[in-house]
């Protein structure tokens, strides 16, 4: 979990992939005349669109709470994620209706050799940027360096396949073997869509952390349940880059107001050095009460 403030520059190196690849990759395609290749190019349009997008979302996440926003703009990241979704969705239908064309009408391919070799530079490109969004997504919970991360992979095995199908028609003389390489991106690409679509909505639905978060948290908690310190309540959620974590503490009746404070104080910053970047909630309560034990729905 950390703050935005720093992660817009992973969308800016995003955006410098992108407009490299639609040069590299735009350049085979012309060279070949290979759909595949388009495809290929077509993507790395998309990658700009959702790059473009993802350096909005960060810079919007980064910005402090406020009046109206509260608990800050964290959750501006999913609409980056959901958005890149959509646009990957969009290029696939693209790509399959440009493969059926092709598939009908087959065209012979030019320099392929020339284009396979600016199609593999341009991939590497697309790695490289892609491994450091992925590391810098999971040191920062960042959804949407994420998102684009696995979209920029997805641009690499995309390319992968074009590659090899490519070469597959240079060698044997199957112009179908072409259209039919894009039709299989295209169902993959449909697969990754979906996928960042689902995540996003699930962020949205204030899902909560994930297993490895809570298994953390439990652990934290045990040392103070051995003492005779009951939780119950615990509620989690993740909005973008911050996680957050209400809990009831329940603490011998007889205790003074101070030390069960000192108490809550201690539980809660136990908690965020478990969980760096969680902004945690505790509500005290006696333990011998019942009442304090039918608390645990919402409306409660």
């Amino acid at each position: 979990m950390h703050t935005n403030t720093s992660l817009t520059r992973y969308a800016w190196l995003s955006i410098a992939a992108a407009i490299a690849t639609i040069l590299l990759k735009g350049t085979a395609w012309w060279w070949t005349g290979s759909v595949g290749l388009l495809s290929d190019a077509l993507e790395s349009f998309v990658n700009l669109a959702g790059a473009l997008m993802a350096l909005w979302m960060l810079t919007l996440a980064a910005q402090p709470p406020d009046e109206k926003h509260a608990y800050g703009h964290s959750k501006a990241e999913y609409f980056a994620s959901g958005f890149e979704g959509l646009l990957i969705l969009v290029a696939a239908l693209a790509i399959a209706h440009t493969a059926v064309n092709r598939l009908l009408n087959p065209q012979a391919l030019e320099q392929v050799g020339v284009g396979l070799a600016i199609s593999v530079v341009a991939s590497l490109v697309n790695l490289g940027v892609a491994r450091v969004l992925l590391a810098a997504g999971k040191q920062y919970g960042s959804v949407a360096l994420k998102a684009d991360s696995a979209h920029l992979m997805t641009d690499v095995w995309t390319s992968v396949g074009v590659i090899a199908g490519v070469a597959a028609v240079a060698l044997t003389g199957w112009l179908w073997l072409d259209p039919i390489l894009a039709l299989i991106v295209a169902t993959h690409i449909l697969y990754t869509a979906w996928h960042l679509i689902r995540d996003a909505a699930a962020g949205l639905m204030d899902t909560a952390l994930p297993e490895e978060f809570l298994g953390n948290l439990e652990s934290t908690l045990l040392p103070h349940r051995q003492q005779g310190i009951g939780f119950h309540a615990i509620r989690t959620r993740q909005a973008g880059t911050r996680a957050f974590i209400s809990l009831h503490v329940l603490v011998p009746g007889e205790w003074t107001v101070q030390r069960a404070h000192e108490l809550a104080e201690q539980v809660e910053e136990d908690i965020r050095r478990a969980i760096p970047g969680a902004h945690v909630t505790t509500h005290l309560e006696p333990l011998e009460d019942p009442l304090s034990h039918q608390d645990i729905d919402l409306d409660r």
